[in-house]
C-alpha cells in the first residue's frame, strides 16, 4: 500500500472515531434536540456494529477503531438524547437499529460478506436519511452539530478516495453516500444560519408554540 493511501485511511480512521463527538457534547452542554432525529441515533449504532464485523471478516484492520469508537459515542448520544426528551424516544432508536439498521442482513445471508459489505457501505445512505430528513423538517437546528457534519463529509471523501485505491466496493459506496448525506445536511445548516433576524425569530417562536390538537 502507497504512503498516500496509508495516510488517507489513517486520517478517515481520526475523523471518523470522533466526528459523532461534537454532537455528543453539544447535546450533553446544551440539552438541545431540535434538528436531531432518534433513528438517526440508532440506525448509526447499527451500522457501526455492521463496519466492525465487515472489517473482522475482511481483515480490514484499519475499520476496526473507527467502527468501535463510533460505536461508544452513539450510545453515549442515545443515553444524552432519552434523557433530554423523554423515555418514548427509546422506540425510535429501536426502529433504527433493529429494522432500518438491519438492512444488510439479506446480502449477507444470500451472498456472503463481499456482498454485505456494499450493501453496509449503501447503507451508509440509509444512516444518515433520518438526520437529513429532521433537518429539513426543522427549521431550528440548535441541537445539530456542524463540526460533526463537517468532519464525516471530510471523512467520507477519504473513504472514498482510499475505497478506489485498494479496490474496496464497500467503501466506496459509503464514501459515496456519505459525501452526498453530509453534503446535505451542511447546506441545509448554510440555509438556516444565513436568515435574516426576523425570520430566525419567527422561525424560533413557531418550534416553541405548543402544538394544538
Amino acid at each position: 500500500m502507497n504512503i498516500t493511501l496509508t495516510i488517507m485511511a489513517v486520517a478517515a480512521s481520526v475523523l471518523g472515531s470522533g466526528m459523532a463527538l461534537p454532537q455528543a457534547l453539544r447535546l450533553f452542554r446544551t440539552g438541545l434536540t431540535e434538528g436531531v432525529s432518534p433513528t438517526w441515533i440508532g440506525v448509526s449504532l447499527a451500522i457501526n456494529a455492521w463496519w466492525f464485523a465487515y472489517g473482522l471478516a475482511v481483515s480490514l484492520w484499519s475499520l476496526l477503531p473507527v467502527a468501535a469508537l463510533s460505536f461508544v459515542l452513539y450510545a453515549w448520544i442515545a443515553v444524552v438524547y432519552v434523557r433530554a426528551t423523554a423515555p418514548s424516544t427509546v422506540a425510535g432508536i429501536a426502529v433504527g437499529a433493529f429494522v432500518l439498521g438491519m438492512a444488510p442482513l439479506p446480502a449477507l445471508v444470500l451472498a456472503g460478506w463481499d456482498a454485505a459489505g456494499v450493501a453496509v457501505g449503501l447503507s451508509y445512505g440509509v444512516q444518515l436519511a433520518p438526520a437529513v430528513v429532521a433537518a429539513y423538517r426543522s427549521s431550528v437546528l440548535g441541537g445539530v452539530s456542524p463540526a460533526t457534519w463537517t468532519m464525516s463529509f471530510v471523512e467520507a471523501v477519504l473513504w472514498l478516495g482510499y475505497g478506489l485505491g485498494i479496490g474496496d466496493g464497500a467503501l466506496v459506496a459509503g464514501g459515496a453516500m456519505g459525501i452526498v448525506m453530509a453534503g446535505a445536511i451542511i447546506a441545509r445548516l448554510v440555509a438556516v444560519d444565513a436568515r435574516t433576524p426576523d425570520e430566525r425569530v419567527r422561525d424560533e417562536t413557531w418550534a416553541s408554540a405548543p402544538s394544538i390538537g
